[in-house]
């Protein structure tokens, strides 16, 4: 008996040595699987990384409207950038345009999740409202704000938006009207879309989680800070991302929508200035890329925050 229980041991060492059923089996898994990722491959490098790359060389380049041959400069466009005084003030608008739409954005879906999570009279209404701004065009909806906030033409409300545009640029600086319409535009769509997502996220949680909590929980606050907020944090990551891409969406669709006005520089929309009216090439898809170590580093924070909390070993 124990000499067959030997035999049968050195059997399946050996068969695993040289890959079983189960190997096998799992190599062809494996290779069925790059076989079907190769035309979403493809894809992805057709459309983002081929650009990415002509986006590379050409900020290395002197390409402008006018050369035939556009000559390699290496680095002088990015120095030249770094001794630009008007591009560190892009960029500050910039950062401080991402901070702030991305506070206010998690801030109103947040609130607007947690309201619409639980049943009241109207509640359907309300979730169609809430998601209309996300759901509306966005062409239609960037003109129809900035009609709005800067009015072309005479209106009802032109006179007192006028005014207001004024007294707010008189005490914080020529152009702040323009940036914050820009801010008030992306929080009125971004802020659609996070609540709905953060709600679909909010009614994937067991209701008895909440019950449970409830129970230990001294306040409605508490429970939302201890329970829900870390439960939510993966999804939360996750909006963040969704919100600064769509934040840099805007900006070049608000840019186009308001006749190619630079009124609120920003690094993105400086560049497509420099390009678009300046034909300056070379040194506008420099000014895109100059940022992306930046967003690549909050990029990483964002996909470290949406990992599954660890459990508890004990």
């Amino acid at each position: 008996m124990s000499q067959a229980m030997l035999v049968a041991a050195k059997t399946g060492a050996a068969a695993a040595s040289h890959g079983g059923p189960a190997t096998s089996r799992r190599r062809q898994e494996i290779r069925l699987a790059y076989l079907l990722l190769a035309p979403a491959l493809l894809l992805v490098f057709g459309v983002m990384v081929y650009p990415l790359g002509w986006q590379i060389w050409t900020s290395l380049t002197d390409l402008f409207v006018g050369n035939t041959v556009a000559r390699f400069v290496g680095l002088a466009n990015y120095t030249a950038l770094v001794r630009d005084a008007e591009f560190w003030r892009a960029a500050a608008n910039t950062f401080g345009y991402i901070a702030i739409t991305t506070v206010l954005k998690l801030a109103v879906g947040i609130g607007m999740a947690m309201l619409l999570a639980r049943p009241f009279p109207g509640r359907a209404l309300a979730f169609i409202a809430a998601f209309l701004p996300w759901a509306y065009p966005a062409g239609p909806a960037e003109m129809g704000w900035f009609w709005f906030l800067i009015p072309p033409v005479h209106a009802s409300y032109g006179e007192f938006m006028a005014r207001l545009h004024f007294v707010v640029d008189d005490a914080l600086g020529a152009g702040t009207w323009g940036f914050l319409t820009v801010v008030l535009l992306n929080m009125w769509r971004g802020g659609s879309f996070i609540g709905i997502f953060l709600l679909a996220a909010r009614n994937g949680i067991p209701e008895q989680l909440f019950e449970y909590a409830a129970l230990e929980a001294r306040s409605g606050w508490q429970m939302f800070w201890r329970v829900t907020v870390p439960i939510l944090r993966p999804f939360l990551a996750l909006a963040a991302f969704l919100s600064l891409t769509s934040a840099v969406a805007d900006l070049s669709n608000l840019w186009m929508q308001s006749g190619q006005r630079d009124v609120y520089p920003m690094v993105w929309t400086q560049a497509m200035h420099l390009a678009l009216n300046g034909g300056l090439w070379g040194l506008a898809t420099a000014e895109t890329l100059v940022l992306l170590p930046v967003l690549l580093a909050v990029l990483m924070l964002c996909f470290r925050l949406f990992e599954p909390l660890e459990e508890d070993p004990s």
